[in-house]
């Protein structure tokens, strides 16, 4: 899902960190319940009817639970309010779990290609499947795309990108579940040697969005800003406030799925510096209340008319 799809909607109402950890849990626990059923049955099913495709699918279901309880984990803490070792907050907890979710993926992947390149070099070892392995990978591809479907609602309508990097995990579930379906087709038509194929390209998807999710998470560590659109709709919301006359050097940096902003505003320079302030002040309230941004530091730069003589001394207000 891109970047983009988490951006500010003015008409959406901003989430608290107890209704985002909230929605995280219920729909988390959802997924334990649809992971744990499909593990043991995928599992135990391919292991009687002979389908090591079946069984990759099922392993991968249970690196699934595991992601489950890290989510859980990360949710129930990122909640915390800020402490003194923790000025800005516990958000970051859900960027790491982001990070660890794509390391569990990759390792899962990686171990998925070893078995099936070991089979692939012995392909007449490789057995014929029973066709109740079609029927229960036919269901986890239900099971599965349901379950993203659902995933996917929450996390955007909470903004969470933890919550979409797991609902996207559920996706690949779906979509190895499919490959796992058409190898075990083929192995029944008399191509034995496609359910280890399938279970390879299993392995490859489940490495490939590993790495792509923990590739992000790291840049998320590194302070990376968010995207320009973001960028732009904060910065509209500073120079719509009364009394700024520009806006420039703005910086983000994402904590977790929120963001912390700095801004230089221009204002009056021949106002006080208490009416700076307070400018300043409607400034941040404004995009606090507008915008996922943790904190704005602003820097009062002073203004002048550009046709007047920018020597001339602006006289202060009394």
């Amino acid at each position: 899902m891109p970047i983009t799809d988490l951006a500010d909607d003015p008409e959406d109402p901003q989430h608290s960190p107890e209704e985002r950890a909230a929605a995280a849990s219920r729909s988390t626990w959802v997924s334990v319940g649809v992971n744990l059923i499909l593990t043991i049955t995928q599992v135990a099913v391919g292991i009687l009817a002979k389908s090591q495709g079946l069984v990759a699918d099922g392993i991968h279901s249970l690196s699934d639970l595991v992601a489950d309880f890290v989510v859980l984990f990360a949710s129930h803490h990122a909640k915390k309010d800020a402490d003194e070792d923790h000025p800005y907050g516990h958000q970051r907890f859900e960027t790491a779990a982001s990070l660890v979710l794509g390391a569990l993926l990759l390792a899962v992947g990686i171990g998925m290609l070893w078995s099936a390149f070991r089979k692939l070099e012995e392909p007449d070892l490789v057995q014929q499947v029973h066709i109740v392995a079609l029927w229960v990978a036919g269901g986890a591809l239900i099971a599965k795309e349901l379950l993203f479907r659902y995933m996917l609602s929450v996390a955007k309508r909470v903004k969470s990108s933890m919550l979409v990097a797991n609902a996207w995990h559920a996706r690949s579930d779906a979509a190895s579940s499919l490959v796992v379906g058409i190898g075990i087709i083929g192995n029944l038509a008399g191509y034995p040697i496609l359910d280890p194929i399938a279970a390879l390209i299993v392995g490859f998807m489940v490495a490939k969005m590993g790495w792509s999710f923990g590739w992000d998470a790291m840049h998320d560590l590194m302070d990376r800003s968010v995207d320009e659109q973001e960028v732009a709709a904060i910065r509209q919301t500073l120079v719509d406030t009364p009394g700024v006359k520009s806006v420039h050097d703005i910086r983000t940096r994402k904590m977790g799925d929120m963001i912390v902003v700095d801004a230089h505003i221009e204002v009056d320079a021949a106002i006080s510096v208490e009416a700076g302030h307070d400018i300043a002040v409607e400034a941040r309230q404004r995009v606090l209340q507008r915008h996922r941004v943790l904190n704005l530091m602003t820097h009062v730069d002073p203004w002048r008319r550009p046709d007047l003589d920018h020597a001339e001394a602006a006289v202060p207000a009394s």
